[in-house]
């Protein structure tokens, strides 16, 4: 049998909340920051560039967050950024990744929806020739831009509609951002056939799950760890099979845990809630989709058997396929059996 961590470096994976912009590597970060110098905070030395991604709390992370989304300029950056993150995913094993990406944020700042979306459709081609990973597209509105970036989200989406458009999602701060609000917004993506995948119960509490669920008919919950302050709403998720994605880094980074022996990803599953294990904004936490599954394997006390269920698990509550399920969980179950 291989050590633990060679196992997770060759697990074929699954990864469902992982962001755009949040995905780009200091290598990328420092590239597009010297080529926009002098007309960006973000610092081009990679190791200034780590100083700059140390949080305070969630509000600083969404400052230093948006100042990266300004880099991100026109159509050949869009395209570069997300290339070089199918190139990391492939890296890693990731097999298929539903990719969450907030067009307003770059149409705002002058792309052309059009061009945008023909930007990731480009480099999700790309990356499934050149590094075997399926991307998968949430368009998602940024909560801090309120009812204005929900309509041109949903506009963007319905609109344009690029091939890899599969789920309609909210991220961005929860607090002062009700979740309600959001709902004719939801309705109509959930009926043009989007999945709905609303970020919720990070930063708050219970309430907004629930409110996420009741509102906006959320089929998976990014986040949702204050999910295990709730027994009720622990045995809904569980009862009726509503997903949370796990990041576990990212809860710490942003203090939404004081400690990561202190996350409730444990008492989550314990409860029968469906739980994935995801890297959020990978670079900027200073984690890989691996580490993550490194730590919840240290965190729920698995062995590759165990790490290898996470793996069925993030795969068997994605939006892929029924036939791309059935091909990866073979591939899960090969791996795993030649292992022993």
């Amino acid at each position: 049998m291989t050590d633990l961590t060679s196992f997770i470096a060759g697990l074929p994976k699954a990864e469902l909340h992982v962001h755009h912009v949040g995905s780009a590597s200091p290598r990328i970060v420092a590239e597009l920051a010297a080529r926009h110098e002098g007309s960006s905070p973000v610092p081009a030395d990679p190791e200034l560039l780590a100083k700059y991604f140390e949080f305070r709390d969630f509000a600083h992370f969404i400052e230093v967050y948006l100042s990266v989304v300004d880099l991100i300029r026109d159509d050949e950056d869009v395209r570069l950024l997300t290339y070089e993150i199918g190139r990391e995913l492939g890296r890693q094993n990731v097999r298929y990744a539903e990719l969450t990406v907030t067009p307003y944020s770059s149409v705002r700042r002058g792309i052309a929806a059009k061009a945008f979306c023909e930007a990731i459709e480009d480099a999700r081609t790309a990356a499934a020739r050149d590094f075997g990973v399926d991307l998968r597209w949430c368009f998602d509105i940024p909560g801090e831009g309120g009812l204005p970036a929900a309509d041109q989200t949903l506009r963007i989406a319905l609109d344009e509609r690029p091939d890899g458009l599969i789920s309609f999602g909210l991220g961005g701060p929860e607090i002062g951002v009700p979740r309600q609000q959001f709902k004719p917004y939801f309705d109509q993506a959930r009926a043009a056939g989007l999945h709905s995948v609303p970020h919720a119960g990070e930063t708050t509490g219970p309430e907004t799950i629930w409110d996420a669920i009741r509102e906006l008919g959320a089929e998976r919950i990014g986040h949702g760890i204050s999910a295990a302050q709730d027994e009720q709403l622990m045995a809904y998720l569980a009862e009726h099979q509503i997903p949370l994605e796990v990041c576990p880094t990212s809860n710490l980074r942003t203090r939404a845990v004081a400690d990561l022996d202190e996350h409730p990803i444990g008492r989550l599953i314990a409860a029968g809630v469906p739980v994935s294990v995801n890297s959020d904004d990978p670079p900027m936490f200073g984690t890989t989709l691996e580490q993550e599954y490194a730590t919840a394997a240290r965190l729920l006390n698995l062995d590759a058997t165990g790490v290898a269920g996470l793996a069925r698990t993030a795969v068997r509550h994605s939006f892929r396929t029924a036939d791309g399920k059935a091909t990866l969980l073979a591939e899960i179950d090969a791996y795993a059996a030649a292992q022993r």
